[in-house]
């Protein structure tokens, strides 16, 4: 397991959007949880559920070695990825990241921030600032 030091340095190294390629080593409930992936290094990544198609038959199997690209990075030590190829991401995933991610496109290439996933009250109040035009 990497020390604190190492994982804040790989986490510093993160942009959002940026693409690692993976293999998928574990898909342990099907339609549940999401998959994790082996990007090569002392941390994991994982798919989360929401950002695979809703039939579970279309994920990447084990062993499928695909692209990724960062999607999050926080203290878990753990990479949140999303599947760079559209077959691996649900249908709905434009609409889905208006709503709940309206900031994904210009984050891409951004360094990953300190903050955290977006929180409900965060998301609210970026959703009501949109809908005045404030943002």
């Amino acid at each position: 397991m990497e020390t604190d030091a190492e994982w804040e340095r790989i986490r510093g190294s993160l942009r959002f959007g940026q693409v690692l390629r993976g293999t998928v080593v574990q898909v342990p409930r099907p339609g549940a949880i999401g998959i994790f992936v082996d990007v090569g290094w002392s941390v994991g990544g994982f798919v989360d559920v929401l950002l695979l198609p809703e039939d579970a038959e279309q994920w990447p199997a084990v062993g499928t070695i695909t692209d990724f690209e960062v999607w999050w990075a926080d203290r878990r030590r753990q990479v949140r990825l999303k599947p760079s190829d559209p077959r691996y991401v649900r249908e709905d995933f434009a609409d889905s990241v208006a709503r709940v991610r309206p900031g994904w496109p210009s984050d891409i290439g951004r360094p990953v921030r300190d903050g955290g996933p977006v929180t409900a009250r965060e998301l609210a109040s970026l959703l009501g600032r949109q809908e005045r035009g404030d943002v």
